[in-house]
């Protein structure tokens, strides 16, 4: 089974990681006035893959002085992990006023797939830098690439969103990196829903992340469940791929 039913898949998809070079660079849009990023938070999702209950995420927050640290661990369960292991850890280090990512690390465990990576940025050279080792073949490599200036990570993004207005029929563009590339992701605010989940009924605003070109205009759809208050809390994600819909649904929401 190929299938990667964890954050893992959704932040790859979200970020376009296929998207073509060359694209217009976009600056990364500050905070809103008066919006702060957690202290300390806990978010719980389930994973669904398809009808089936396939993995957890849980995601914490930290602030450490002027900068946010984000950790995420995703796992499959059940059946889903007997048949295809994804075990994936994912750290990103940002500003808290600029929203500018230093780090993104990631350690993932997927089938006989084992990957260690860790990309940091350095805005005073103008480049990022990846080092990178494949923990089964042992091969490492080492990448510096040129950046236009300030960029999220595939981690941050989704949350960096949160940080923004979102108006109904509006958009706000976030600069993305990944390994050797920026990707600049619109987000649109397509509209209203009512979403039910196990810590109660939430009125939200859908949100769409779309690029001009890459793996999501290809093969298929991502949305974005945030509340529609000042929070702009994600409490549903959905990634809808030709092998499938994975769905994230927040189960818990600890200040901790």
């Amino acid at each position: 089974m190929k299938t990667r039913t964890t954050v893992a898949v959704f932040l790859c998809v979200v970020a376009l990681a296929a998207l073509a070079q060359g694209q217009q660079a976009h600056p990364l849009p500050p905070p809103r006035a008066g919006y702060s990023f957690p202290q300390k938070q806990t978010l719980i999702y389930t994973v669904d893959w398809r009808v089936f209950p396939a993995g957890t995420a849980v995601l914490h927050f930290e602030a450490t002085g002027d900068r946010e640290r984000i950790t995420a661990n995703a796992d499959t369960i059940g059946a889903i992990n007997m048949l295809f292991h994804v075990g994936d850890r994912f750290q990103s280090t940002f500003d808290r006023v600029k929203g500018c990512t230093y780090e993104f690390d990631k350690q993932t465990v997927e089938g006989h797939r084992q990957i260690n990576s860790t990309l940091k940025l350095d805005y005073a050279q103008g480049k990022s830098i990846l080092d990178e080792k494949n923990l089964v073949t042992g091969q490492s490599k080492h990448v510096e690439t040129g950046i236009p200036g300030c960029l999220s990570d595939l981690l941050t993004g989704v949350y960096y969103a949160a940080s923004q207005p979102m108006q109904v029929g509006k958009s706000f563009v976030i600069p993305v990196v990944d390994a050797q590339r920026s990707v600049p992701v619109t987000m649109k605010v397509e509209g209203r829903e009512v979403i039910k989940t196990t810590l109660g009924t939430f009125n939200t605003l859908r949100v769409q992340p779309t690029a001009e070109a890459g793996v999501v205009k290809n093969r298929g759809n991502i949305w974005i469940w945030y509340t529609d208050d000042e929070r702009h809390l994600p409490v549903q994600m959905r990634a809808r791929l030709f092998w499938g819909t994975i769905t994230f649904r927040l189960t818990g929401n600890e200040n901790k």
